[in-house]
Protein backbone atom coordinates (compact mmCIF):
# COMPACT_ATOMS: atom_id res chain seq x y z
CA UNK A 1 0.00 0.00 0.00
CA UNK A 2 1.21 3.18 -0.82
CA UNK A 3 1.02 5.50 2.69
CA UNK A 4 2.72 8.48 0.80
CA UNK A 5 0.65 11.90 1.54
CA UNK A 6 0.42 15.08 -0.43
CA UNK A 7 -0.69 17.03 2.91
CA UNK A 8 -0.50 16.16 6.64
CA UNK A 9 -2.11 18.40 8.96
CA UNK A 10 -1.50 18.23 12.63
CA UNK A 11 -3.57 19.87 15.04
CA UNK A 12 -3.74 19.90 19.27
CA UNK A 13 -7.22 18.93 19.31
CA UNK A 14 -10.16 17.00 17.12
CA UNK A 15 -11.80 20.07 15.67
CA UNK A 16 -8.48 22.15 15.06
CA UNK A 17 -8.25 21.52 11.84
CA UNK A 18 -11.52 21.81 11.18
CA UNK A 19 -11.79 25.14 12.52
CA UNK A 20 -8.43 26.63 11.21
CA UNK A 21 -8.20 24.98 7.35
CA UNK A 22 -11.07 22.70 6.91
CA UNK A 23 -11.65 24.68 3.97
CA UNK A 24 -7.85 24.00 2.78
CA UNK A 25 -8.41 20.62 3.02
CA UNK A 26 -11.39 20.05 1.37
CA UNK A 27 -10.04 22.51 -1.74
CA UNK A 28 -7.40 20.00 -1.51
CA UNK A 29 -9.15 17.18 -1.50
CA UNK A 30 -11.11 18.35 -4.24
CA UNK A 31 -8.18 18.48 -6.16
CA UNK A 32 -6.99 15.01 -5.82
CA UNK A 33 -4.42 15.89 -3.26
CA UNK A 34 -3.66 13.27 -0.55
CA UNK A 35 -4.59 15.02 2.79
CA UNK A 36 -4.16 13.38 6.10
CA UNK A 37 -4.95 14.93 9.81
CA UNK A 38 -3.02 14.52 12.86
CA UNK A 39 -4.59 15.27 16.37
CA UNK A 40 -2.00 14.91 19.12
CA UNK A 41 -4.62 14.80 21.97
CA UNK A 42 -7.87 13.04 22.44
CA UNK A 43 -8.85 16.55 24.03
CA UNK A 44 -9.90 14.99 27.13
CA UNK A 45 -9.55 17.78 29.04
CA UNK A 46 -12.00 19.93 27.42
CA UNK A 47 -14.89 21.55 29.46
CA UNK A 48 -17.95 20.07 27.59
CA UNK A 49 -18.49 17.06 25.63
CA UNK A 50 -16.44 13.75 26.37
CA UNK A 51 -13.68 11.59 24.38
CA UNK A 52 -16.11 9.20 23.46
CA UNK A 53 -18.64 11.99 21.87
CA UNK A 54 -15.60 13.42 20.25
CA UNK A 55 -14.61 10.78 18.62
CA UNK A 56 -17.50 10.29 16.86
CA UNK A 57 -18.01 13.55 15.89
CA UNK A 58 -14.07 13.56 14.68
CA UNK A 59 -15.13 10.44 12.32
CA UNK A 60 -17.91 11.98 11.30
CA UNK A 61 -15.80 15.16 10.05
CA UNK A 62 -13.29 13.13 8.33
CA UNK A 63 -15.44 11.98 6.31
CA UNK A 64 -17.34 15.31 5.20
CA UNK A 65 -13.78 16.45 4.33
CA UNK A 66 -12.84 13.40 2.35
CA UNK A 67 -9.69 13.19 3.83
CA UNK A 68 -7.48 10.14 3.54
CA UNK A 69 -6.26 9.20 7.00
CA UNK A 70 -6.69 10.69 10.39
CA UNK A 71 -4.78 9.06 13.78
CA UNK A 72 -4.43 10.34 17.06
CA UNK A 73 -1.18 10.18 18.73
CA UNK A 74 -2.72 10.58 22.00
CA UNK A 75 -0.41 12.47 23.98
CA UNK A 76 -1.39 14.10 27.42
CA UNK A 77 -4.00 16.86 26.49
CA UNK A 78 -2.93 20.27 28.60
CA UNK A 79 0.61 18.61 29.19
CA UNK A 80 2.07 18.53 25.23
CA UNK A 81 5.23 18.45 26.02
CA UNK A 82 8.48 18.59 23.39
CA UNK A 83 10.07 15.23 24.40
CA UNK A 84 12.75 13.03 22.67
CA UNK A 85 9.65 10.64 23.12
CA UNK A 86 7.15 12.99 22.21
CA UNK A 87 8.84 13.82 19.37
CA UNK A 88 9.75 10.13 17.74
CA UNK A 89 5.88 9.80 17.90
CA UNK A 90 5.61 13.07 15.41
CA UNK A 91 8.74 11.62 13.15
CA UNK A 92 7.23 8.07 13.19
CA UNK A 93 4.37 9.54 11.59
CA UNK A 94 6.36 11.68 8.98
CA UNK A 95 8.18 9.50 8.06
CA UNK A 96 5.71 6.72 7.40
CA UNK A 97 3.54 9.28 5.61
CA UNK A 98 6.16 11.45 3.51
CA UNK A 99 3.97 14.08 2.82
CA UNK A 100 5.47 17.21 0.75
CA UNK A 101 3.98 20.03 2.84
CA UNK A 102 2.61 19.96 6.74
CA UNK A 103 0.06 22.42 8.33
CA UNK A 104 0.48 23.44 12.37
CA UNK A 105 -0.50 26.06 14.33
CA UNK A 106 0.93 29.24 14.53
CA UNK A 107 3.42 29.52 17.30
CA UNK A 108 1.59 32.24 18.99
CA UNK A 109 -2.08 31.58 20.66
CA UNK A 110 -4.24 31.94 23.40
CA UNK A 111 -4.49 28.71 24.14
CA UNK A 112 -1.19 27.05 25.30
CA UNK A 113 -1.81 23.51 24.04
CA UNK A 114 -1.58 25.23 20.36
CA UNK A 115 2.06 26.90 21.46
CA UNK A 116 2.87 23.68 22.60
CA UNK A 117 1.79 22.03 19.73
CA UNK A 118 3.60 24.50 17.34
CA UNK A 119 6.91 23.86 18.51
CA UNK A 120 6.86 19.99 18.70
CA UNK A 121 5.67 19.77 15.47
CA UNK A 122 8.33 22.33 13.85
CA UNK A 123 11.15 20.40 15.84
CA UNK A 124 9.83 17.20 14.59
CA UNK A 125 9.74 18.11 10.97
CA UNK A 126 13.45 19.33 10.97
CA UNK A 127 14.64 16.51 13.02
CA UNK A 128 12.74 13.76 10.46
CA UNK A 129 15.18 14.74 7.76
CA UNK A 130 18.22 13.54 10.04
CA UNK A 131 19.88 10.47 8.48
CA UNK A 132 21.66 9.34 12.16
CA UNK A 133 18.37 10.16 14.33
CA UNK A 134 17.03 6.63 14.48
CA UNK A 135 13.20 5.36 14.48
CA UNK A 136 11.35 2.54 14.13
CA UNK A 137 7.75 1.31 12.89
CA UNK A 138 6.30 -2.15 12.78
CA UNK A 139 10.09 -3.39 13.58
CA UNK A 140 11.66 -1.41 10.59
CA UNK A 141 13.98 1.33 11.00
CA UNK A 142 12.32 4.43 8.99
CA UNK A 143 14.10 6.50 6.18
CA UNK A 144 14.93 9.71 7.08
CA UNK A 145 11.99 12.28 5.46
CA UNK A 146 11.78 16.52 6.00
CA UNK A 147 9.16 17.77 3.98
CA UNK A 148 9.23 20.58 1.84
CA UNK A 149 7.24 23.28 3.12
CA UNK A 150 5.93 24.02 6.79
CA UNK A 151 2.67 26.29 6.52
CA UNK A 152 0.99 27.93 10.06
CA UNK A 153 -2.86 28.13 10.39
CA UNK A 154 -4.25 30.68 12.36
CA UNK A 155 -6.53 30.10 15.57
CA UNK A 156 -7.50 32.47 18.15
CA UNK A 157 -4.71 34.83 17.39
CA UNK A 158 -4.00 36.55 14.46
CA UNK A 159 -0.68 37.25 12.23
CA UNK A 160 -0.32 39.22 9.19
CA UNK A 161 -0.48 36.34 6.35
CA UNK A 162 1.81 35.13 3.60
CA UNK A 163 -0.91 33.89 2.01
CA UNK A 164 -4.43 33.41 1.59
CA UNK A 165 -6.38 30.55 0.20
CA UNK A 166 -9.80 31.11 -1.06
CA UNK A 167 -12.15 28.66 -0.03
CA UNK A 168 -15.34 30.33 -1.26
CA UNK A 169 -16.66 27.08 -3.14
CA UNK A 170 -15.69 24.76 0.36
CA UNK A 171 -17.01 26.82 3.08
CA UNK A 172 -20.08 25.28 3.81
CA UNK A 173 -17.99 21.84 3.51
CA UNK A 174 -16.04 23.73 6.36
CA UNK A 175 -18.82 24.41 8.16
CA UNK A 176 -21.04 21.31 8.07
CA UNK A 177 -17.71 19.86 9.16
CA UNK A 178 -17.05 21.94 12.17
CA UNK A 179 -21.00 21.88 13.09
CA UNK A 180 -20.15 17.98 13.71
CA UNK A 181 -18.24 18.82 17.04
CA UNK A 182 -22.14 19.62 18.63
CA UNK A 183 -20.86 18.64 22.06
CA UNK A 184 -18.28 21.87 21.56
CA UNK A 185 -20.33 24.28 20.38
CA UNK A 186 -23.61 26.49 21.35
CA UNK A 187 -26.47 24.49 22.24
CA UNK A 188 -29.80 26.05 23.44
CA UNK A 189 -30.51 22.79 25.48
CA UNK A 190 -27.16 22.29 26.97
CA UNK A 191 -26.45 22.32 30.52
CA UNK A 192 -22.63 22.24 30.54
CA UNK A 193 -20.56 24.99 31.00
CA UNK A 194 -19.72 27.69 28.69
CA UNK A 195 -16.71 27.79 27.06
CA UNK A 196 -15.05 30.56 24.94
CA UNK A 197 -16.21 28.85 21.88
CA UNK A 198 -19.75 27.91 22.95
CA UNK A 199 -20.96 31.41 22.74
CA UNK A 200 -23.41 31.61 20.28
CA UNK A 201 -21.08 34.61 18.72
CA UNK A 202 -18.11 32.01 17.67
CA UNK A 203 -19.63 30.95 15.04
CA UNK A 204 -20.93 34.46 13.49
CA UNK A 205 -16.90 34.82 14.08
CA UNK A 206 -15.84 31.95 11.79
CA UNK A 207 -17.75 33.14 8.92
CA UNK A 208 -16.85 36.83 9.59
CA UNK A 209 -13.17 36.08 9.79
CA UNK A 210 -13.25 34.12 6.82
CA UNK A 211 -15.30 36.85 4.71
CA UNK A 212 -12.44 39.52 6.11
CA UNK A 213 -9.52 37.46 4.63
CA UNK A 214 -11.74 36.64 1.76
CA UNK A 215 -12.50 40.64 0.98
CA UNK A 216 -8.53 40.84 1.25
CA UNK A 217 -7.83 38.70 -1.77
CA UNK A 218 -10.63 39.68 -3.50
CA UNK A 219 -13.01 36.61 -3.16
CA UNK A 220 -15.90 36.23 -0.96
CA UNK A 221 -14.09 33.25 1.91
CA UNK A 222 -10.77 33.03 2.71
CA UNK A 223 -8.71 31.46 5.16
CA UNK A 224 -4.74 33.13 5.99
CA UNK A 225 -1.34 31.23 6.48
CA UNK A 226 1.85 32.03 7.15
CA UNK A 227 5.41 30.75 6.03
CA UNK A 228 8.59 31.39 7.30
CA UNK A 229 10.61 31.25 4.48
CA UNK A 230 9.64 33.26 1.17
CA UNK A 231 7.61 31.41 -1.58
CA UNK A 232 8.47 30.70 -5.24
CA UNK A 233 5.76 31.55 -7.05
CA UNK A 234 5.55 31.36 -10.90
CA UNK A 235 4.56 34.95 -12.32
CA UNK A 236 2.48 32.59 -14.56
CA UNK A 237 0.19 31.24 -11.36
CA UNK A 238 -1.01 34.90 -10.96
CA UNK A 239 -2.85 35.00 -13.91
CA UNK A 240 -4.88 31.82 -12.86
CA UNK A 241 -8.03 31.75 -12.30
CA UNK A 242 -8.92 30.64 -8.30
Amino acid sequence: MNKKLDVLVFAAHPDDAELSCGGTISRLVKMGKKTGIVDLTLGELGTRGTVSIRQAETKKASGILGISMRINLKLEDGNIQNTLQNRLKVIRVIRSWRPDIIFLPYPNDRHPDHIHASILVKESSFYSGLNKLKSVFNKKVQQSYRPKKLIYFMQTYSFEPSFIIDITNDFDTKMKAVRCYSSQFYNKYSREPETFISDKKFMEFLEARAKVYGFMAGVKYGEPFYTEEKLNLDPLALFQAP
